[in-house]
């Protein structure tokens, strides 16, 4: 796997832009990007399982590694739902399982950094290389709202 990097400065508190990140509608609206219909199922509390869905019963499981409130977030990447089903073990999930998805929020000035790290397989580098940076793009256009 290698780990790809993103990065945006966003005119906003690092608190606003947590619960922009976090909060119920508008993760949904950020992530939109990624595939219509995007949701979690989770309370985002460290320790906790994650549900990524796609709204058609595709999607990723994963957990809350690490937590600190409006600082960092860490996601591990454990499986995949297929169908509403969890698959955990087997040749789909391997080449990419363990995988994290960090996002670290640096407040300066009123100016927030918020990087994304993320652990990928050569075959997803293209896809995540364009949707990434619209994704932070979002944020940004939220939280400066």
């Amino acid at each position: 796997m290698k780990k790809k990097f993103f990065s945006v400065n966003i005119n906003a508190s690092k608190e606003k832009i947590w619960d922009i990140l976090w909060s119920k509608g508008s993760y949904e609206e950020w992530t939109a990007v990624f595939a219509a219909g995007s949701t979690a199922v989770t309370d985002w509390q460290q320790g906790s399982k994650v549900l990524f869905t796609d709204g058609k019963g595709e999607g990723m499981v994963g957990r809350i590694a690490e937590r600190r409130n409006n600082e960092y977030l860490s996601i591990e990447h454990l499986g995949m739902s297929k169908n509403g089903k969890e698959i955990l073990e087997g040749p789909e999930v391997d080449p990419w399982k363990g995988a994290h998805e960090n996002y670290t929020l640096k407040e300066q000035n009123g100016v927030t950094t918020l990087d994304v790290d993320m652990d990928m397989t050569t075959d997803m580098e293209a896809y995540f290389d364009k949707t990434w940076p619209k994704a932070l793009d979002k944020v940004k256009e939220m939280a400066e709202a």
